[in-house]
């Protein structure tokens, strides 16, 4: 992910740290060897996946981007980032379209009468990828002492009326 984000020209990373928090900073320390600068944020708490945004210091001052730190993903970062300021949105998810088929054929019933039948249907869904465009403003819908998952905080922001979009991908 590091070597992704560099190779794309971002050189400032934070990490968000709690579980094993000495080993990741031992092996990564402050990202001199990798071409980039580290600067890890460190819970005394689990958070949450996007409690810990809360205490970024400094504050960001444009958006920023999130990504969930088991992925292995070739998705084009600057895209999603021209994706996100196009549509003006304070928060973009990126998604993958996932489809799953029921190895059944379904009987469709209303009642007791038959009205129908579907030989085993592909269900499409959109999927989150874990990889998040914020905009600064986001940081007031978060409490830095209170947990929050990355789905919540989307909730929060629907609920006020926020611009959250989808941006699909079609990369691994």
């Amino acid at each position: 992910l590091i070597i992704r984000a560099k190779n794309q020209g971002f050189r400032k990373i934070y990490i968000s740290v709690n579980y094993l928090a000495s080993m990741i900073k031992d092996y990564f320390q402050t990202g001199e060897k990798l071409g980039v600068q580290i600067k890890y944020i460190e819970e005394d708490e689990p958070l949450g996946t996007a409690g810990s945004i809360a205490l970024l210091e400094p504050k960001p001052k444009k958006c920023f981007l999130v990504t969930n730190g088991d992925l292995i993903t070739s998705i084009n970062y600057k895209d999603l980032i021209n994706y996100h300021r196009q549509n003006n949105a304070i928060a973009s998810m990126s998604v993958r379209a996932y489809e799953t088929e029921n190895p059944f054929g379904i009987v469709k019933t209303d009642g007791i009468n038959i009205i129908g039948f579907e030989e085993k249907p592909i269900s499409k869904q959109n999927i989150n990828a874990g990889v998040y465009v914020f905009e600064p403003e986001i940081i007031n819908f978060l409490d830095k002492h209170k947990k929050c998952d990355i789905p919540e905080l989307f909730e929060n922001l629907k609920e006020a009326n926020k611009q959250i979009i989808a941006y699909l991908i079609h990369e691994n």
